[in-house]
């Protein structure tokens, strides 16, 4: 399989310092979080590198299908929502992770349903960016990230 032109392969060791240097500027900012809601499937690895640093034990999963051929977003598909308690106070006191925030569209969603969360994602592109409040890289909005687990 040939990579596109701008392809941006991260290994396991590259995505895992980088998911703890986003920990790091969470706990740098001083606040206490009550949970972590991480969007799968992304979300679920840098959330479990996120959750240890930071020793936050309440872990939940919203379930957003986007792409569906890994070339282009369809659709958006909320297959599995967030509980009502950590939708109480619109989210405030509550950590959203992902992998990455890329058009923007799943942060909308999400963010629909947690307008007080914090959103923190471990790379960003511009279309996704006003929607993150914490990331770590920003890439071109054509370049196409290829994690350790694709």
């Amino acid at each position: 399989m040939s990579l596109p032109d701008k392809a941006f392969p991260v290994s396991w060791d590259q995505f895992h310092r980088d998911a703890r240097a986003l920990a790091w500027r969470l706990a740098d900012n001083g606040r206490e979080w009550k949970a972590i809601v991480c969007i799968t499937r992304g979300g679920l690895v840098p959330a479990a590198i996120v959750c240890r640093e930071l020793n936050i034990r309440l872990i939940e999963t919203v379930c957003v299908a986007s792409y569906h051929d890994y070339d282009s977003q369809g659709e958006m598909y909320v297959l599995k929502g967030i509980s009502e308690e950590l939708k109480a106070d619109d989210g405030e006191g509550i950590l959203i992770i992902d992998d990455l925030t890329d058009t923007g569209k799943t942060a909308a969603v999400v963010r629909a349903m947690l307008p007080k969360a914090h959103f923190a994602a471990v790379y960003a592109k511009p279309k996704g960016r006003p929607l993150v409040d914490t990331f770590v890289t920003e890439v071109s909005q054509d370049t196409w990230i290829y994690f350790p687990w694709d």
